[in-house]
């Protein structure tokens, strides 16, 4: 059994081999060639480890770029981080989050056949994550055994229906289409970008449309500036840090100034990279997809992860990322005066929620929209942990809490009911959740994209 379970979890925690099976069934519902079944389900799974690929380019650049910040001012504190904190917690929850996450997506299946949340969160790892905090929350608040892994894997089913349902009509905005939706655990931030940047509309012009000085007209080329950008970034934090702990302790000799250098055209390469596997995905997933929206769960969605919207805004993606960057590290300084427990910016959120709650906001508010959004982005994922680590039992104590907003946000609201109202008081919030999210999506969720809001 416990060898079953492991492989259950290997499978569906990878997205590609999740995704790929996903496009595997739908193309043979479809009843298409074997060809046309190889070629989509390769392609697919292709795209995905493309993706995986560029992502963690990025992720590795950006770890000596959050060691140099730590050494050049001296701080130290909480991180942010996902992996960190889901690596500390497996060790104890394990087996009742692999549990909650398996019996979690077939409630997800069932939500998006039975009700109109007709999407179905395909971002494996996320998934795997959310199963994991929602064993840690409910733990904490006194559930055990099977009622545990009941009320965890439908808590699963729902928000994992829900959360892509919230992004679902900016997401029109970005894509121009109903096609996809969004499947990353970020959506508060990307939710609050996009109603930020609406109070902007009218009033500033996309960050695709910036106008270059024709002597900076390569400046328009994502990878150009993209590189150039980040250059200039890891130089300035690489003075700070001082040659001697660079080349010390990150470079391996290696010229300081070299080093930053290659780091940052190496950032650039991972984004270009993703780019690459998203558009092969998109070609993939969405013909492939049909074949289940027909059948099996008629008009769902795949919710994919957040890069996939990034081909939609590149320059969205690296202001978004910048200015979040910058004002997480402003609040850093205000919580260092305050005394308390300090929230040092990580890298690797910073990057992809702020990228794309950039992107969110420059799809209703422009560039002025994209920057407030990233801002805002920056400010919740510095101040929102300080409220959820009460929540998180004993490993509030670790040096490390989950970094992206849905987590945050959902763990302070059940955290809370499963401390002061107990058992009635999670299943009530449950109950309401969903009954509120499906009458919410019948009056709002299925208007349809026009092509003055696609633009």
């Amino acid at each position: 059994m416990e060898t079953l379970l492991s492989v259950l979890v290997d499978i569906f925690s990878q997205p590609a081999i999740l995704v790929g099976i996903i496009a595997l069934i739908g193309l043979l519902i479809q009843k298409k060639p074997s060809s046309e079944v190889t070629k989509g389900t390769t392609k697919t799974i292709l795209g995905f480890i493309v993706l995986s690929a560029g992502a963690g380019v990025v992720s590795g650049s950006l770890e000596p770029f959050g060691s140099m910040f730590q050494q050049a001012f001296s701080v130290q504190g909480v991180v942010p981080n996902n992996e960190a904190i889901i690596s500390i917690a497996l060790e104890q929850y394990g087996s009742t989050a692999a549990l909650i996450m398996i019996f979690g997506m077939i409630a997800n299946i069932l939500i998006a056949r039975l009700t109109n949340l007709k999407y179905i969160f395909l971002t494996g790892h996320h998934t795997f994550y959310m199963a994991a905090f929602l064993a840690i929350i409910l733990t904490v608040g006194n559930w055990s055994g099977i009622p545990l892994i009941i009320v965890g894997s439908i808590a699963l089913g729902i928000i994992m229906a829900i959360f892509p349902a919230l992004a679902q009509p900016t997401m029109k905005k970005i894509t121009g289409n109903d096609q996809v939706s969004l499947g990353h655990f970020g959506t508060v931030s990307y939710v609050a970008s996009s109603a930020v940047g609406s109070l902007f509309k009218k009033k500033s012009v996309s960050t695709e449309d910036i106008n270059f000085p024709k002597g900076l007209s390569f400046l328009r080329d994502s990878s150009v500036s993209i590189s150039l950008t980040m250059v200039v970034i890891y130089i300035v934090a690489a003075l700070f840090a001082g040659p001697a702990f660079v080349e010390g302790e990150l470079s391996g000799g290696t010229n300081y100034l070299v080093f930053s250098l290659i780091q940052g055209v190496t950032f650039a390469a991972g984004v270009f990279i993703i780019l690459s596997g998203v558009r092969l995905i998109l070609a993939e997933i969405v013909p492939a997809f049909k074949g289940i929206s027909e059948k099996l769960v008629p008009n769902s969605k795949p919710a994919l992860d957040c890069p996939i919207v990034f081909p939609y805004a590149p320059n969205a993606v690296l202001i978004g990322f910048f200015v979040s960057f910058v004002a997480g590290v402003i609040g850093m300084f205000a919580l260092f005066l305050t005394g308390g427990v300090v929230i040092l910016p990580g890298v690797v959120p910073h990057f992809f929620l702020g990228a794309t709650a950039g992107v969110f906001g420059n799809a209703t508010g422009g560039i002025k929209g994209a920057v407030a959004g990233a801002a805002l982005n920056g400010i919740l994922i510095t101040f929102l942990p300080l409220l959820f680590l009460p929540y998180l039992g004993e490993l509030g104590a670790a040096s490390t809490t989950f970094s992206d907003t849905d987590f945050l946000l959902v763990g302070i609201v059940l955290g809370y009911i499963a401390k002061y109202l107990g058992e009635i008081g999670v299943i009530a919030l449950i109950v309401l959740v969903l009954i509120g999210s499906i009458m919410l999506q019948k009056k709002f969720g299925n208007k349809k994209v026009n092509s003055e809001e696609a633009k």
